[in-house]
């Protein structure tokens, strides 16, 4: 009796451990089946649409260098993209549709502006990253400028500029800035094509021919750093020729532009008096490629709550943040709302985390994260940091 109750207690335990065990892999085979989902195979951004949103992709460290090497993705992203040994980008609406756009435009016309808003955390930055390497696939000449920002609250240095009175050059951020895109453009500066229009004379002693390679220019700006200033600005009228007779199609594609017509920055002369964006030298340049006396281009800008940097912010909307003068310069443009993440966008990125072993999986989770973050995607990766 005893032996036989011995062996009843023995076989219904293996059974349990059997059973158990067999629970536990078909609850693996369902997680691994709903890991699947977040990622897409279809890395090439020429060919994404509506059927990849929600989904990740992944660049290659070849590409990433190319576009980012200099700047251009958040910083608590890049330290993201190290942590897991990969830079993906999440396929979003906003994306898309610019991207349908570019592929759509007629490009014998003036340039189509794109105006990407949206509340602080919400991707725009990571949506522009997304549509440059979209650009960069398809050929475009990129006049990429990471975060205004930078130039208008944290120069590196400034100094009165020796041909305008009343200008200020921040040369040392020039000279970065023309390094950024002598790297992201270096296949097409290749190009015979690619030549200077029309000499420059520097001073009495020093210029650059007409018909040298372009990338001539922009050395002599890195090389030559109190000339950087000025020679952002001819590189920016040198690009809008160029892309006017056909040698090149460009993408002008600016992060915080509402820092150029915002007047409290921390850039002063040399008599320590404040300057407005607009007595910037560069800014010259860049509120020159957004113009409409262009054709062979695109533009694409975001305009952010953090270029202004204060607690009292009524809006996110371009009008608010560009103010009357921005607004006008810019004006007819598309506006594309990049709002928080929808509930199948939060899941995906929980995947991903989870994939990455970056979170725990625990019952309720997905709905508690959504809950605290409010969908914010940037919430989310605060709340999913380590301690």
């Amino acid at each position: 009796m005893l032996k036989s109750t011995v062996d009843l207690l023995t076989r219904t335990s293996n059974f349990k451990k059997i059973s158990c065990k067999r629970l536990s892999t078909v609850a693996q085979l369902k997680s691994n089946e709903k890991l699947d989902g977040f990622r897409t195979v279809q890395e090439d951004p020429l060919k994404h649409n509506s059927e990849h949103l929600a989904q990740f992709y992944t660049l290659s460290t070849s590409e990433k260098n190319c576009l980012f090497q200099h700047g251009g993705l958040p910083k608590s992203f890049e330290i993201q993209t190290k942590t897991f040994n990969e830079t993906s980008f999440m396929i979003r609406e906003p994306a898309i549709e610019i991207i349908n756009y570019l592929k759509a435009i007629d490009y014998s016309k003036p340039p189509v502006k794109f105006v990407l808003f949206g509340k602080k955390g919400t991707g725009k930055t990571l949506s522009l990253a997304h549509i440059l390497h979209y650009a960069v696939r398809d050929n475009f000449l990129i006049v990429h400028v990471p975060w205004v920002g930078n130039w208008m609250r944290r120069p590196k240095e400034f100094s009165n500029s020796d041909i305008k009175e009343g200008f200020v050059d921040i040369n040392i951020d020039a000279a970065a800035w023309l390094l950024h895109f002598k790297v992201q453009n270096a296949v097409l500066l290749q190009k015979p094509e690619m030549r200077l229009l029309e000499a420059v004379q520097w001073n009495s002693r020093e210029s650059t021919a007409k018909d040298v390679p372009l990338v001539d220019l922009i050395d002599h700006g890195i090389n030559r750093i109190k000339f950087a200033s000025r020679c952002v600005n001819i590189l920016a009228e040198q690009v809008k020729g160029l892309s006017k007779i056909g040698v090149c199609k460009t993408l002008v594609a600016v992060d915080g532009f509402n820092a150029f017509f915002y007047p409290n920055i921390k850039v002063y002369t040399d008599k320590k008096e404040k300057v407005t964006p607009g007595k910037v030298t560069v800014t010259e340049g860049f509120l020159n490629l957004t113009k409409f006396d262009w054709h062979n281009s695109a533009i694409v800008v975001t305009v952010d709550e953090l270029v202004i940097a204060q607690e009292d912010q009524i809006s996110h909307y371009p009008r608010y943040l560009l103010g009357k003068t921005g607004f006008e310069h810019l004006d007819p443009f598309v506006p594309v709302h990049v709002t928080n993440y929808t509930k199948k966008e939060l899941i995906s990125t929980l995947d991903y985390y989870r994939e990455r072993r970056w979170i725990t999986s625990y019952p309720g989770q997905d709905d508690e994260l959504y809950s605290l973050s409010a969908g914010n995607p940037y919430n989310l990766m605060k709340l999913c940091n380590g301690l």
